[in-house]
């Protein structure tokens, strides 16, 4: 049946069990609200889902005293429910967290679609990476008809008649936007668009830097990007005719980018078990992965989850991309980072991690900065030091020359 209003979907719900809600471009935002009014709903739940920092703000855990979440991210909007036990933060992969969620059943999951086609299936939109894996492991499925989902041409699709209840409720697409691009992200940029070929498969992360990235390559040809998200610098390189096919999960931005992607034939969307398939990157030649990084240790380990001794977010793709470049013939795992803060104050290469490392000594990567490239492959720790201090901030070389002596005579 349609309804239109949440209140049957609360009425619907488990009074205890495990509730899939999903997130990027298709969190349900009026689920929340709904909720937010009703919040007896969500006592005895435990809600799981993928949900980004930065993009997804809602604290599903902190619905009620008596509700749960399960996270593989922490975000400042959420640290409340983390701190007081709400909350449970698992340190995964995507590829890992994939395998979990496809493993589990769910008493409930709430499922945002486009509205239905003339063939009475529901296209999963801009948003088509984890619901797959736990579509069909779910007892009651709750479709949410979301009419600013586009329908897109090449995607996972799910039959209207497979839920057991639908709401349609009209609500804007979270959005994206990772403000104006700064003078060291653009240099950045510039660095490592030096190090993709005519050719090359492209992945870029969040942040400033990997949208400045994918803006430094609006004058290639022949690229192809395979990546997680795509947010709203894709249009440019579809409009120079710089890239030739797009293989993402989720388009995130703005509406103008969800309507380009919807309809534009070189793009197709696909679950995060093909998107982050360790063996299926390694299996694409040329496979240049980037990503951003809080700090870099002069053994070449790599953090993107700690600031100041406190978890901020998690690995989530990051290891699946880096593996796969690595693995990749002719492939590039690209670390990137301005090489200080606070007006160079706070070097972000540093003698070594204090925290866990997201990236190990194990899985060498070329790491970028304003100042130049240090492809740590190959490389003995002597010379891997060497080559990340070159690309340390000026002010912060001869200290860090001092700190590595130290730690080799203690070695």
């Amino acid at each position: 049946m349609i309804t239109k209003t949440m209140d049957a979907a609360l009425d619907a719900l488990p009074k205890r069990g495990r509730v899939f809600i999903p997130g990027c471009a298709a969190e349900p935002l009026p689920f929340a609200k709904a909720i937010a009014a009703r919040p007896e709903a969500a006592a005895g739940l435990t809600f799981e889902g993928v949900w980004i920092p930065g993009v997804n703000r809602t604290d599903w855990a902190g619905l009620h005293p008596d509700a749960r979440g399960e996270a593989i991210f922490l975000a400042p909007e959420w640290r409340d429910s983390f701190t007081a036990g709400r909350l449970s933060f698992s340190p995964l992969t995507y590829t890992q967290v994939w395998l979990r969620l496809a493993r589990t059943r769910f008493d409930a999951g709430v499922f945002a679609v486009a509205p239905p086609g003339a063939d009475g299936r529901c296209s999963l939109g801009v948003a088509a990476d984890f619901t797959p894996a736990v579509f069909e492991n779910t007892r009651f499925r709750i479709g949410w008809i979301n009419p600013a989902m586009p329908a897109v041409r090449d995607g996972p699709t799910v039959p209207l008649d497979a839920f057991d209840l639908v709401v349609e409720v009209d609500s804007p697409l979270p959005g994206y936007g990772a403000g104006t691009i700064d003078p060291v992200s653009a240099a950045i940029a510039a660095r490592i668009a030096g190090l993709i070929p005519e050719g090359a498969t492209v992945q870029t992360g969040l942040g400033r830097i990997g949208v400045a990235t994918l803006s430094a390559l609006a004058d290639r040809r022949g690229l192809r990007l395979h990546s997680g998200m795509v947010t709203d610098p894709l249009i440019d390189l579809l409009d120079h005719d710089a890239v030739d096919a797009v293989t993402t999960g989720v388009a995130l931005g703005s509406p103008a980018l969800h309507a380009r992607v919807a309809d534009d034939p070189r793009i197709r969307f696909r679950p995060v078990g093909d998107t982050h398939g360790i063996a299926t990157l390694a299996a694409i030649p040329r496979f240049v992965a980037v990503n951003s990084a809080i700090s870099v240790d002069l053994f070449g380990q790599v953090n993107a989850e700690w600031v100041d001794g406190r978890q901020v977010s998690g690995a989530g793709g990051l290891i699946d991309f880096m593996r796969g470049a690595w693995a990749s013939e002719g492939g590039v795992p690209i670390i990137a980072l301005p090489a200080a803060t606070r007006g160079d104050a706070v070097s972000r290469v540093v003698p070594r991690l204090p925290d866990p490392p997201s990236i190990g000594r194990a899985d060498p990567v070329v790491v970028a900065t304003e100042h130049g490239t240090a492809d740590l492959r190959g490389l003995s720790i002597e010379a891997r030091a060497q080559a990340l201090i070159a690309i340390a901030a000026p002010c912060h070389r001869d200290r860090l020359e001092a700190d590595w002596s130290a730690i080799r005579r203690a070695m």
